[in-house]
């Protein structure tokens, strides 16, 4: 008895041990190609932001350490890229929540085209950003300016609303997506806590408040970080639908602030993730724009890091 029992606990041991190879070399091919298609290029994108690469000169660039980064934080151009993009993640987000939570309310409620509807918001998800920006694009400036009256001008012809255009258009594609997270944590709330606080008495607003915001906490913390990410690195779209304009004038506080006598003209939609592209690829600076992309990384980390922990917090509290 005390024999087989002794094998029965070498077994599980040898097992293990077998069971873990297993496991990491299935995970192997994986992390090879994590390794060679993200940390490797990023730490040599950190080199490169301290040379003189631009992209041509591939084994002739100098090492001029900080001075890229110097230059970036003295392009106004930039900046007010970054503004923008700051400006435009917020109203984005908030947007897209607001909508993806509505239509997720709307849709678990016991009616017959629930099902139906559900695609039908979550289509536009399929869409690619380029071709969603040419189809708005045609939408804006001419299928909705024909209208006349508040369609005329066109949204995308002014640099003050441009950016709202574009903030209805990536709504409409990304809010389907949103509204499926929040299908399936409005699901999980139950249904006898909810008649329970009916026949007690709670209105539609006490119940959404007391009950089902703190139940689904977590699932605003989870479209919160997708949105925030997916906001600060929009392209394509911005791309298709505005490239980068219309042109405006740079805000004459940023304009003191970087002490110029004339206030220069920049381009209202131009967000981060272009201004790096254009930096790199157009004016074929390279070592500059990966500068850029490396500020841009930093403050991802941390705008993404900070939303995280006050959602957790906010959890905790609800």
């Amino acid at each position: 008895m005390n024999r087989a029992k002794s094998d029965k606990q070498k077994k599980p041991k040898s097992y293990k041990t077998t069971k873990h190879w297993v496991f990491f070399l299935f995970l192997l091919p994986t992390l090879l190609t994590f390794l060679v298609f993200v940390i490797i290029p990023f730490v040599l994108g950190i080199y490169y932001s301290m040379t003189t690469w631009t992209g041509l000169n591939t084994g002739r660039e100098e090492w001029i350490w900080f001075q890229n980064y110097v230059t970036v934080f003295s392009d106004y151009g930039f900046a007010y890229s970054f503004l923008r993009t700051v400006i435009y993640s917020v109203l984005n987000i908030f947007a897209i929540n607001l909508v993806a939570f509505g239509l997720a309310l709307l849709v678990t409620q016991n009616i017959k085209i629930r099902n139906i509807a559900r695609a039908g918001f979550f289509l536009p998800n399929l869409i690619g950003g380029l071709i969603l920006g040419y189809i708005w694009q045609f939408i804006f400036n001419n299928a909705l300016e024909s209208l006349g009256g508040a369609f005329s001008p066109s949204v995308l012809v002014s640099g003050e609303t441009a950016l709202f255009g574009l903030i209805i258009v990536v709504t409409w594609q990304y809010a389907g997506y949103i509204m499926m997270i929040y299908i399936a944590a409005l699901q999980n709330v139950p249904q006898d806590l909810i008649e329970a606080a009916s026949i007690d008495g709670a209105n539609v607003y006490q119940r959404l408040r007391n009950i089902t915001l703190p139940l689904v906490a977590q699932a605003f913390t989870i479209a919160l970080f997708l949105t925030l990410v997916t906001s600060f690195k929009q392209f394509d779209t911005v791309v298709s639908l505005t490239q980068g304009g219309p042109a405006t004038q740079l805000p004459v506080w940023m304009a003191n602030l970087y002490g110029l006598d004339i206030v220069p003209v920049v381009q209202s939609t131009n967000l981060i993730a272009m201004n790096i592209y254009a930096e790199a690829f157009t004016y074929t600076q390279m070592g500059i724009g990966q500068a850029k992309a490396i500020i841009f990384f930093t403050v991802l980390i941390i705008f993404s890091l900070t939303q995280v922990y006050f959602s957790k917090k906010r959890e905790v509290e609800l």
